[in-house]
């Protein structure tokens, strides 16, 4: 691997991988020094490598530790445990539980032996470099051998890729970890049994059986949008879990149709759903002259009706959240029109009253108007019926 090569092989990989140069630079000096190390250096030598993109200069060195002339001729040197340096592409969360459990140890000290080939006595140091100090490293140049382009070609070549790999793994898992909770726009790549694949830019997410739409189809090729529901590190890089029927998806998705909930004029207190049918969302508003379910419905229903669309069609009751729950899960209970209601807080539940007439629309099919006042509200709800004689009770 000639040094011209080299240098263009680094500015290969930062614009197609996106990989920061620094990442890049460090994993071929690491890949040199690996290289001359296999083949030329002696057993015990602590070895590093420069290199220089703008000359395409490769340097070796052998780094040694000072150490005073008394210990270096006890040959027993005591040394406090150094942290380790940080990897190339190693996450902030990777730096953060390192740096806690070194907190958690005090630093501990060590006896070693003097060794010749990683420690030098000050007094040697002194000839080779000025101004030397205990415990300083100092490199010394080494000769780069006339065959060493071509072994270095050989050894390091499977060093870089396999750097550059992790390197760019992490890099993905810290953009897309960025987006954890996030609505963004995929497109179908291919499906597998009951597992979607989602290309989402630089990555693929996928889609479970679980976290699908029920009846809802897919066909490669597809856009659509998916809650990105979380992100964990894998063997083969990222593994990024997509939702279709997270309640928060029906949040993000009127974040993006209503510019009043984006800025905060309106608030989406809590969302109810049972994904591909029916969903609950309470919305909440204190500034004066903005109707918070108008806003989220739209002019002739255009902004509620884009998000019901995203969704394959799901229903969706925008309702009025109120810090009295018993106004609040009055509205929860609409459209049916409710009668009374009577709390238990210490228990937290609820006793609605409505008319015969309204007791299955206050219910809904199979149970899911009330189930889903239920999830929305956080109340358990028993509705009971009132015959029309017995209405005049008051609310």
């Amino acid at each position: 691997m000639e040094q011209k090569q080299l240098t263009l092989a680094i500015k290969q990989i930062c614009e197609e991988k996106g990989i920061p140069r620094e990442v890049v630079l460090e994993t071929v000096e690491m890949a040199l020094a690996s290289a001359y190390k296999k083949e030329y250096a002696r057993k015990g030598q602590n070895i590093k490598a420069e290199f220089n993109p703008a000359t395409g200069q490769i340097k070796i060195f052998q780094v040694k530790i000072v150490v005073s002339d008394e210990l270096a001729k006890k040959r027993e040197i005591v040394i406090k445990e150094t942290k380790e340096k940080e990897k190339p592409g190693e996450t902030t969360r990777e730096k953060d539980e390192k740096n806690k459990e070194e907190k958690l140890t005090e630093p501990k000290e060590k006896k070693i032996k003097f060794n010749p080939e990683k420690h030098i006595a000050i007094s040697e140091a002194k000839k080779i470099k000025k101004g030397v100090a205990l415990d300083d490293e100092i490199k010394i140049p080494l000769k780069i051998e006339r065959d060493f382009g071509r072994i270095a070609a050989q050894t390091a070549k499977q060093v870089i890729i396999q750097r550059i790999k992790e390197a760019e793994k992490n890099i993905i898992f810290n953009e897309y970890k960025s987006k954890e909770g996030e609505v963004i726009s995929g497109i179908i790549q291919r499906i597998e049994g009951g597992t979607v694949f989602v290309d989402i830019g630089r990555a693929s997410g996928l889609l479970f059986e679980k976290e699908k739409i029920p009846n809802e189809t897919y066909r490669i090729g597809q856009r659509l949008k998916v809650y990105v529901q979380r992100i964990e590190k894998g063997p083969k890089g990222p593994l990024i879990v997509l939702s279709r029927q997270a309640p928060e998806m029906i949040k993000k998705l009127f974040e993006l149709e209503v510019p009043e909930i984006f800025s905060g004029s309106i608030k989406i207190k809590s969302v109810a759903r049972e994904a591909g049918s029916r969903a609950k969302v309470a919305v909440f508003s204190k500034e004066e002259g903005i109707d918070p379910i108008g806003s989220c419905i739209g002019q002739r229903g255009t902004r509620i009706q884009t998000v019901i669309n995203e969704l394959a069609g799901e229903k969706i009751d925008v309702i009025e959240w109120s810090e009295d729950a018993v106004k609040f899960i009055k509205n929860a209970i609409m459209p049916a029109k409710v009668i009374s209601v009577t709390i238990d807080e210490k228990n937290k539940t609820a006793t609605v009253k409505v008319a015969d007439d309204q007791l299955s629309l206050a219910i809904g099919k199979k149970g899911q108007n009330v189930r889903l006042a239920v999830k929305l509200t956080g109340w358990k709800i028993d509705v009971i019926p009132v015959k029309k004689e017995n209405k005049e009770e008051k609310t």
